[in-house]
């Protein structure tokens, strides 16, 4: 098994999917249980994560996908992430389910702000769930592109989301051996280690 460190570094955002490799249904399975288990402050999960493999549907967010759009075409599956955009449903359903202690974090810190605070608050929970989702799905041996260039309101129409707000989708298959941004092709670029991590 590839250790983590490894992992991290061979991992990318895929620009060129080949169209002719799908991922296995076992696999999905898992990919799904792997966003089921996403971490989320208080355990508040305020998400809904769609997966998209038919091509019909694929190419009918594609105009709405800007510069993303052959990814979307040519990728296996699409998963659109999208946040509850109805805080009486939120805390009915979600808030209210959770122990004492994480109901009363919520009420005393998170809901005495405005709606706006409380939705972004939300959404980040959303982008906890991303991160630990594209690292599952590279330990999986998938190929991933987080998208964030995608018209949400579009998105929500042609999925029909009620409730929910889409705020990013991600891009899964398998790399085209061409593609020009893969690690072995394009070295990764990151800030010297000794600028972003301080130790004290």
């Amino acid at each position: 098994m590839m250790d983590f460190k490894t992992l991290a570094g061979d991992r990318y955002a895929t620009k060129k999917y080949d169209p002719s490799k799908k991922i296995s249904n076992e696999l999905v399975a898992q990919l799904k249980e792997i966003l089921r288990l996403s971490p989320s402050s208080i355990n508040s999960q305020p998400w809904r994560f769609t997966f998209v493999s038919d091509q019909k549907l694929k190419e009918e967010l594609a105009p709405f996908s800007f510069h993303n759009a052959s990814k979307l075409k040519d990728a296996s599956h699409i998963v659109v992430f999208s946040v509850i955009d109805n805080l009486e449903k939120f805390e009915s359903e979600n808030i209210a389910s959770l122990p004492e202690g994480a109901i009363a974090y919520y009420n005393n810190n998170i809901k005495p702000g405005s709606e706006e605070q409380i939705k972004a608050w939300m959404a980040h929970q959303v982008y906890l769930a991303l991160g630990f989702f594209l690292s599952g799905a590279a330990s999986l041996g998938i190929d991933s592109t987080p998208m964030e260039g995608v018209n949400a309101a579009e998105y929500d129409r042609v999925l029909g989301l009620k409730d929910h707000k889409t705020l990013f989708a991600v891009a899964l298959g398998y790399r085209d051996p061409d593609d020009f941004n893969q690690p072995s092709l394009k070295p990764k670029s990151r800030i010297d280690i000794d600028k972003v991590i301080y130790s004290i």
